[in-house]
């Protein structure tokens, strides 16, 4: 199996463009014509993890955090701990690969897993994303309808939710006259004609459009298609920031707090309380998501765990909300568990015999003091 295979599998689960804009996802170091031999999963990337991939055999590298975020001015390999990893990967043939807020904003990634270790019910995106999606429709004689609608569900168009091959299709009369130099599907050049076509509509996530089109175009009998493209300001059902669901029996908050620190294994956290004195819709958001607290308020959960809480949002959260800052690494670490599980899958299916490993250690540099 090559680089290349892994990567599109995983980018079918988490589109890069399903990131934020700023962010920097997917191959950031190798290539992906080279043959995977082992995969190694770390949160982020250090000496440490880079060590451990080595004496494990991995020459592909899984992390959330992307190695490289800004723009690199230099690789001065002498005194720059960025530029001595980087210079390690290349000189190893390791390939490094990061799916950083994709992951933050996709089903199963890291807000789900999250809601999934505290064992929440009847879970869904807090805040799902917008203005991401269009709309094609496109005209099409019928016996050639189906061959060019599975053309564009075969490139991801028709999925809402948990639902795919969606589409709306209305039959009508079309009319054409080609000219001179023209070479008609249907009926004679310079003749007007009228044609029973149908109005093929599908939804298509904005990531995928151009490819959408062009395979449609392929697919299409005319010379000339006919079809429009609408921008559409919907909710995308099927990407978002955070996650909300609830417990299968409420807590009291006492409970709840002792609820969190098992089942995310933590050993500190800090929060401040709410206005219920029994917890059962629970609102969470691996890493920092502070930003989404009046989501959370506003879709009445009862609680909201994130991390990287500012003093003044505790403020703005207190007797309105019980908000936990359970830590940026504890919050997203149990992403790699899906990540293991989705990758080992894809394996079995190959029938490869590639090995996965996680960092036995932490890269966590949050300590707590205990006198």
């Amino acid at each position: 199996m090559i680089v290349n295979e892994l990567i599109k599998y995983l980018d079918d689960w988490a589109p890069p463009g399903a990131s934020w804009e700023k962010d920097n996802v997917g191959l950031l170091v190798g290539s992906g014509e080279d043959s995977i031999k082992n995969i190694f999963l770390a949160l982020e990337l250090n000496e440490e993890v880079l060590d451990e991939a080595l004496k494990k055999n991995c020459n592909f590298i899984f992390t959330h955090h992307p190695i490289i975020f800004t723009p690199i001015k230099k690789l001065n390999f002498d005194n720059d701990s960025q530029a001595k990893l980087i210079s390690r990967l290349i000189k190893n043939d390791i390939s490094i690969f990061s799916a950083h807020t994709n992951l933050d904003f996709t089903k199963d990634g890291v807000s789900f897993e999250l809601a999934k270790k505290l064992k929440l019910e009847k879970v869904k995106f807090l805040k799902n994303q917008n203005s991401n999606q269009y709309k094609i429709v496109v005209f099409v004689p019928q016996n050639k309808l189906d061959d060019v609608a599975n053309s564009m569900f075969d490139k991801g168009a028709g999925i809402i939710g948990e639902y795919k091959y969606c589409s709306f299709r209305l039959t009508g009369e079309g009319t054409f006259q080609g000219s001179s130099n023209s070479n008609p599907f249907i009926g004679k050049k310079e003749n007007f004609e009228k044609v029973n076509e149908v109005r093929l509509e599908v939804i298509v996530d904005s990531w995928n459009l151009n490819k959408v089109i062009t395979s449609m175009l392929k697919a299409h009998p005319y010379e000339e298609p006919a079809y429009d493209i609408y921008p559409l300001k919907n909710k995308n059902t099927n990407y978002g920031a955070g996650a909300i669901g609830e417990l299968k029996t409420e807590l009291n908050v006492d409970e709840f707090l002792n609820y969190v620190k098992k089942n995310l294994s933590l050993t500190n956290f800090r929060y401040s309380l709410g206005n219920k004195n029994k917890i059962k819709k629970v609102a969470v958001c691996g890493g920092s998501g502070s930003d989404l607290l009046q989501d959370a308020i506003q879709n009445n959960a009862d609680a909201f765990i994130t991390a990287d809480v500012k003093y003044h949002s505790f403020h703005d959260a207190f007797n309105k909300i019980l908000l936990i800052d359970a830590g940026h690494y504890e919050t997203e670490i149990i992403v790699l568990d899906i990540v293991e599980k989705k990758i080992q899958s894809f394996i079995n299916n190959k029938k490869e015999k590639i090995k996965i490993y996680k960092f036995s250690k932490t890269t966590n540099p949050i300590k707590f003091y205990k006198q």
